[in-house]
């Protein structure tokens, strides 16, 4: 007897969807990768190539409260709020602020550990297969600290070395023993060992991708604007043309949330819009060899095979409006505070082509959407990873894999359900 193959489509083409889409076709169903753009060419493509495994706490804590009208009054600041914006994402807020109670906080914590536990080691056999081992680097990242005191860095790393993170407390002179090129106004670092980044996340992740379609998976270059569903089909359709499958996965990171509508559930999604300004090796003499993160100005230096990324901010302003490119070359000026003799550069010699923004799918909780659709078998949501889509790519695609499969899962993905929100 021969088993049928399970005709599945993956809609979305990011670090989500490629690693679901190989993990999937390895196994012998027939995947068809679909997305309205191209592969790897949203957030996959700009993003701080960090895989923050680190990043445990949910950011829903009451100690923010406190800083937001300070980090607010800053409209080049890590934070901001479009006043146009404010009334949409004030239902969002509320639900984030009620995740900072310290029963849902440890739990959240917890999920999140769960799944970032063996999120780097989840990549080796899909980079290993897709021949792109050489992307993925592992010696560790810095978080620098410039004016806080001993006492405030130690808290932060008793917070980190509590939860298990394999994390070092340097001194300035330890810190530019690793990374010379450092500014010497950071006078502390935590150095988490067992973290990574990549050289270049759009090629990682086209990698993946390319290596799905290596197995057999197809790719359509197709915008996905209605969804319907019956017990043994799901219909995809675009403006002219209509898809069939026998089971479908949503990956489609912050354009989820009308697909989750169309069949009936609630996704309280909010999309950060995240910013990066690119530094080819032209403009910048000082190298880095592992991402570096500022504490007190909340972005990250990551090194890239073009020269470095600044990367980071944080700016709700929904999904229709304009990029506010000033705010990728304010990272610049903070760059001058890290990186010791970094030349002073005007604005408007940061040309557009260096900056990006791209829109993060963040959930109220900081937990991901991983799992079957409550009330439709054959539907699965991989979305809203937030800030660590790069770093959950291989073990969602893993579960995802393992629930189309009707295989044990290799942790609990209760915390990630979608019936926690319908």
């Amino acid at each position: 007897m021969t088993t049928k193959k399970q005709k599945i489509a993956v809609i979305g083409a990011g670090i989500i969807g490629v690693n679901c889409a190989a993990q999937l076709q390895a196994q012998g169903n027939s995947i068809t990768l679909i997305d309205k753009e191209g592969i790897g060419e949203g957030c996959s493509k700009g993003n701080a190539g960090h895989f923050a495994t680190e990043q445990v706490f949910p950011l829903a804590e009451f100690n923010l409260l406190w800083q937001l009208p300070k980090l607010l009054l800053n409209p080049l600041g890590p934070i901001a709020i479009s006043p146009r914006y404010f009334p949409q994402a004030l239902p969002w807020f509320f639900k984030f602020m009620r995740n900072m109670f310290n029963d849902k906080r440890q739990n959240n914590m917890l999920a999140l550990k769960a799944l970032n536990k063996n999120a780097i080691a989840e990549y080796s056999p899909i980079l290993k297969a897709a021949k792109a081992e050489h992307l993925l680097t592992t010696n560790g990242s810095l978080l620098v600290f410039e004016t806080n005191n001993i006492k405030t860095v130690e808290q932060h790393y008793h917070a980190y070395k509590n939860q298990g993170i394999a994390v070092l407390l340097l001194d300035r002179q330890q810190t530019l023993l690793l990374e010379p090129n450092l500014h010497h106004s950071i006078n502390y670092s935590l150095y988490f060992t067992e973290v990574g980044h990549t050289i270049d996340p759009y090629l990682l992740c086209q990698a993946i991708g390319n290596h799905a379609l290596s197995l057999g998976t197809i790719f359509k270059k197709f915008s996905v604007n209605k969804i319907t569903y019956q017990e043994d089909s799901i219909k995809l359709y675009d403006e002219k043309h209509c898809l069939t499958f026998d089971k479908v996965i949503i990956a489609t990171g912050a354009w989820s949330v009308e697909l989750a509508n169309q069949l009936g559930y609630k996704l309280p999604m909010e999309y950060e819009r995240g910013y990066h300004l690119d530094l080819t090796k032209l403009d910048i003499d000082n190298q880095l060899t592992r991402p570096i993160a500022s504490a007190e100005r909340k972005f990250i230096i990551t090194p890239m095979a073009h020269g470095l990324r600044l990367a980071g901010t944080v700016e709700f302003a929904g999904l229709k409006l304009a990029a506010n490119m000033k705010r990728a070359k304010s990272l610049y000026k903070n760059a001058q505070f890290i990186i010791q003799n970094t030349a002073f550069l005007h604005d408007h010699e940061i040309s557009e082509d260096q900056c990006w923004m791209g829109h993060r799918p963040s959930m109220p909780d900081s937990l991901p959407v991983i799992g079957q659709a409550p009330a439709h078998k054959n539907v699965y949501f991989a979305v809203g990873h937030q800030h660590l889509g790069l770093t959950l790519g291989a073990i969602t695609g893993k579960l995802i894999t393992q629930l189309v499969q009707n295989d044990k899962t290799d942790l609990d993905i209760t915390p990630f359900s979608l019936k926690r929100f319908n």
